[in-house]
């Protein structure tokens, strides 16, 4: 039997695609969920650039305010905004609104309370209003009740929440991805004439919100030991990412052999433009770039769990070449020169990259969170019988 048309409240803090991968992952999913259901965006801002136009009701608040305060406002708004009138609502935010929660990045506890921490930090932390606070917001986002479910985005995710609370089998819904068409060698070319690369050039290719929490400082060293028609490109440089590059004495004879480009909300040219991606990241609980660098038909070089929970889907030398160490720029020099040097490695991974794209649909991600909205609809109706001890 079909699931009648729902009415679902997303709650976001940025809604559009240029925001980084956990945005990108609420506008992909809300593109399948809202060719049958009625969508309404919740969140602080929307992308005016999204080609996804939803109902949207915006939730800001005032800037100069302490970011857990802003956090906390933005809770309390959204769970008064969405108790009412919606059959679900899917929240990627913390707090409490939710019936569906998902965790995209490490749980608060587990940083705070699981992780070695130095004494001093950790005794401090018990007294900070703001670790307190994300504390108090996350352990009331993944408490266990009935008509709800705390999702993680991957197998290192849900580690992590087990670590942290002591209760096991959370549901893991990973990213997808969008196959994309390859495009014909005069349009990869004009794209890469575009960009100033030559025909001989291999680009290396960055795409982050903060290129330097996702390995950026590796990656140049390993340019540093390539030949000089090794090229890299940077999308969603900021200016932390600028300043780091031009003003390091280290990095200065590789300033004609970077390319930066600013956040944008369409990625797709820098994909067809270049011949590896690279994402020795120190911190993705999943890393949705790589993914879709896959789908681009682009061999991918990317960090082992803990630092990248996308390492954890993936066979090494088969369908990704995995790094030891995040900060082994001497091995991410290796791993690009090797792809750059062997067709068959080449082959092997893009084939084993179209492999992992395939078992990673949008539309099986939105069928796995369409039978979860389908136990917390049935759990709000039947309620469990209260048995007495």
């Amino acid at each position: 039997m079909s699931m009648p048309r729902l009415k679902i409240a997303f709650v976001v803090d940025r809604f559009g695609n240029r925001y980084g991968g956990a945005e990108a992952y609420g506008v992909a999913l809300m593109r399948q969920l809202a060719q049958r259901h009625d969508v309404t965006v919740f969140a602080r801002e929307y992308d005016a650039n999204c080609d996804l136009v939803l109902p949207f009701v915006p939730l800001r608040s005032w800037k100069g305010l302490p970011s857990w305060v802003r956090v906390l406002l933005f809770s309390w708004r959204a769970r008064r905004a969405t108790r009412r009138d919606y059959d679900i609502v899917h929240s990627h935010m913390n707090g409490w609104c939710g019936d569906i929660e998902v965790i995209h990045v490490t749980p608060v506890r587990y940083n705070w309370r699981v992780r070695a921490l130095p004494l001093a930090k950790r005794l401090l932390s018990y007294v900070s209003p703001r670790v307190q606070t994300y504390l108090g917001l996350e352990a009331r986002r993944v408490a266990r009740r009935p008509a709800h479910r705390a999702v993680a985005v991957s197998g290192l995710i849900a580690d992590q929440l087990e670590a942290a609370y002591g209760e096991a089998d959370y549901p893991v819904i990973p990213p997808g991805v969008s196959v994309q068409d390859s495009p014909g060698e005069p349009d990869r070319t004009g794209i890469r004439q575009r960009l100033g690369f030559a025909a001989d050039d291999h680009v290396s290719l960055l795409v982050a919100r903060n290129p330097l929490r996702k390995g950026l400082p590796t990656v140049l060293r390993a340019m540093a030991l390539l030949p000089a028609r090794h090229k890299l490109l940077v999308v969603g440089s900021n200016a932390a990412t600028r300043d780091f590059i031009h003003k390091a004495p280290e990095f200065a004879a590789l300033a004609d052999r970077i390319s930066l480009v600013e956040e944008t909300s369409d990625v797709a040219p820098y994909y067809r433009a270049a011949d590896v991606y690279v994402h020795p990241t120190l911190n993705d609980s999943f890393g949705m770039a790589p993914l879709e660098a896959m789908s681009f038909q682009l061999p991918v070089v990317l960090s082992p769990a803990p630092w990248c929970g996308f390492a954890q889907y993936v066979r090494d030398g088969h369908e990704a070449l995995v790094m030891k160490h995040p900060e082994d720029h001497h091995e991410l020099a290796l791993c690009i020169k090797r792809i750059s040097d062997d067709p068959v490695c080449r082959a092997t991974l893009v084939q084993g990259g179209n492999a992992v794209v395939a078992r990673h649909s949008w539309e099986e991600v939105a069928s796995s969170y369409l039978g979860l909205y389908a136990e917390v609809i049935a759990e709000r109706e039947y309620p469990a019988p209260v048995t007495s001890s």
